[in-house]
């Protein structure tokens, strides 16, 4: 019997709350969208409502907010939550979330479909449960070649140095990495261990929800979005 690769779990470090899977509420918090409110609105219908999984302190919510966009807002830290503005917010895990109610649109953001097997199963399994019959479900991903493609990078954008480091690739289709934050002298750091999802994979997870692909939003394929499937004859 072959050795089991032990995958590393999410942490990070720096200065204030840090969050169970490693964000830094205080770097969050005035960190800006880089455009992600855009990809969503152009893909939903005007006015549409909003479920928005995993907000953290809003950096997303508030532009949708400021495009027309009711939104409700999850997230498991009350301290990211504390940060959201304009919107109903709920503090939960997004699989243990049961609202009763469905909206038009589902968001599920920060590359989470690519958590293990298990774990992006009940996310996607939400999204379902959550979105009206005639709703979608914008998703962003890791596209499967960026797991191939990633390497050490180094940018700064509006004053924040961005570090990608030590680089690794335990086990196949894995990929830990540690992202380094650094703004004036204050420095953040957040180790995680991302899951490569090829078309087969993300077609049959998203299958076993009751979803389906319709269309790629970004040339990259990074952003996509699903439909619940009907049913054969339906």
């Amino acid at each position: 019997m072959g050795s089991v690769t032990e995958v590393p779990h999410s942490y990070g470090t720096g200065p204030g709350v840090i969050t169970p899977d490693g964000c830094a509420v205080d770097f969050y918090a005035m960190m800006p969208a880089f455009g992600e409110q855009d990809i969503v609105h152009e893909a939903v219908r005007a006015g549409t409502s909003i479920l928005e999984l995993g907000c953290g302190t809003g950096r997303v919510t508030h532009p949708l907010i400021a495009l027309g966009h009711p939104v409700v807002a999850v997230d498991e830290s009350p301290e990211m939550l504390a940060h959201v503005r304009g919107a109903e917010t709920v503090c939960a895990t997004i699989q243990g979330l049961s609202l009763g109610r469905r909206f038009g649109a589902v968001l599920l953001a920060s590359h989470l479909i690519n958590a293990p097997d298990d774990t992006r199963s009940a996310f996607l399994a939400a999204c379902r449960r959550h979105v009206d019959d005639d709703g979608c479900v914008i998703v962003q991903q890791h596209p499967p070649e960026w797991f191939s493609d990633a390497t050490e990078t180094e940018y700064t954008r509006d004053g924040v140095i961005y570090r990608l480091r030590e680089v690794s690739r335990p086990a196949p289709d894995l990929l830990t990495a540690t992202v380094e934050y650094v703004v004036g002298d204050r420095c953040w750091t957040q180790t995680f261990t991302t899951t490569r999802l090829d078309q087969a994979g993300l077609d049959a997870s998203l299958g076993a929800a009751g979803l389906r692909l319709d269309r790629y939003l970004t040339e990259d394929r990074s952003w996509f979005r699903a439909v619940p499937a009907r049913a054969p004859g339906g």
